[in-house]
This record gives structure tokens, C-alpha cells and sequence, in this order.
């Protein structure tokens, strides 16, 4: 393998940069952008199911509390004594920077799937080069001699699509994760907070019949 680097050129050390990148970003994801960790099953609110009932959850567990799901519920259900509209925008704003935290790195992760080919393309532009620059047109110089830049231009060109391709895989995977994370988001945090709502009209009622 280090002989592969070698023979490969500079261009190589930006494409093992790329690798290293895509590799560590892969891992990150997959640990931060697991189900439970963003979407407890323990919380998810069902049609018609009480708020109350999630908060006294989120309340004895600091896992659930500590998930994406929970800090959304929690900021919504800290403003319950405020208007609907305040209590909405408080679970909007926490749940944009929620979405950005989910998205982190996807898009770095996307853009080395852009990256490694180029630069794998141009380490082919670049050795083919060489490999005539070797060689005096003008003179019976052995074409042996472009060899060692035609194979520089292979190398390249092979190791920038062998990272490409699994970066641009899981650049794709990792980005509709996201977009049904966001979706099933959505969702709860507007249940969550019609529940939250009928829940204080009802008690309003019951103070005014009392």
C-alpha cells in the first residue's frame, strides 16, 4: 500500500487526507445519527396521547431528556404558561439547532465525494504530462521512459475514485436519514404541542366550572 502512495505522487497525500476524512465523518455519523438518540421510542407521541405523560418521562430519564426529541419537548413544555405562538417559536428555534447538529458534516462529507475524483483527475493530467516530458520528440529516446508517469496517472486517478465513491454513498445515506428525522420531528413537535394546548384549555375549564 505505501508503495501505491509513493508511486502515486504528492497528489497522493490530499488523497489520503480525503480518505481520512470520509472515514472518521462516516463513524461520527453513524454513532450520532442513531434512532434512539434522536427519536426514543419511549416518547413518541401517538394521536391523542397526553403531553404530560412524555414530560413525566423526560423528567426520570437524563437519556431521553439529553435526546434531540426530549430538548424539543422540554423547551415547548418550559413556556407552557405562555401563548401558543411563543411556546411554538421556543420549539422552532431548539429544533433549528437541533437540524444543524443532525446535519453536521454531511455536507463536508459530500463535498470530498466532489473532491477525490478531481484530484484524482488531475494527478492523471499531470503524470500523462510527465510522461511526455520525458521524452524528446526529436530524438530515439525509449518510450519506456513514460512508464513511471502513465502509471502515476492511474494510481491517482483509481485512489480518487475509490474514495469517492463510498463518500458519495454515504453522503447520500446520511442526508435522507436526516430529511426523515426532520420529517418524523415535525410531527411529534406538533402533536406535542396541540396536546400541551387542549390539555391547558381543559384545566382553564375546569377552574372556571369549579
Amino acid at each position: 500500500m505505501w508503495e501505491l502512495v509513493k508511486a502515486g505522487g504528492w497528489l497522493m497525500l490530499p488523497l489520503v487526507l480525503c480518505s481520512i476524512f470520509t472515514v472518521a465523518i462516516t463513524i461520527e455519523r453513524f454513532i450520532r445519527l442513531k434512532k434512539a438518540l434522536i427519536l426514543p421510542n419511549p416518547i413518541l407521541l401517538k394521536v391523542g396521547q397526553s403531553s404530560e405523560t412524555v414530560v413525566q418521562q423526560l423528567k426520570q430519564s437524563t437519556t431521553l431528556k439529553n435526546s434531540t426529541l426530549g430538548r424539543i419537548f422540554l423547551a415547548g413544555y418550559q413556556s407552557k404558561n405562555k401563548s401558543s405562538e411563543y411556546v411554538r417559536a421556543q420549539m422552532e428555534v431548539t429544533a433549528s439547532q437541533e437540524i444543524s447538529y443532525l446535519e453536521k458534516n454531511i455536507n463536508f462529507l459530500g463535498t470530498l465525494s466532489a473532491v477525490a475524483p478531481l484530484l484524482g483527475l488531475l494527478g492523471t493530467v499531470l503524470g500523462i504530462i510527465e510522461s511526455f516530458l520525458v521524452i524528446d520528440l526529436g530524438t530515439n529516446s525509449n518510450p519506456t521512459l513514460m512508464i513511471p508517469g502513465i502509471s502515476k496517472a492511474l494510481i491517482t486517478t483509481a485512489a480518487g475514485m475509490f474514495i469517492a465513491i463510498p463518500a458519495l454513498f454515504a453522503y447520500r445515506y446520511f442526508q435522507r436519514l436526516v430529511q426523515e428525522y426532520i420529517a418524523e420531528l415535525e410531527q411529534q413537535a406538533t402533536l406535542f404541542h396541540a396536546g400541551l394546548f387542549v390539555e391547558k384549555l381543559t384545566n382553564e375549564d375546569l377552574d372556571k366550572v369549579s
